[in-house]
């Protein structure tokens, strides 16, 4: 059995290439992460849908 750890929303966004996909970890106010996995076309639409939203 693995051991337990803390998890805390503290650190970084992280984005990693994982096989086919691509992995998004992104920390959450009050601990915790919310893990997407997407392929690299949803990545694409992401980013694009980011900018408009973003200005």
């Amino acid at each position: 059995m693995a051991a337990m750890k803390p998890r805390t929303g503290d650190g970084p966004l992280e984005v990693t290439k994982e096989g086919r996909g691509i992995v998004m970890r992104v920390p959450l106010e009050g601990g915790g992460r919310l893990v997407v996995e997407m392929t690299p076309e949803e990545a694409v639409n992401l980013g694009e849908a980011l900018k408009a939203a973003s200005g």
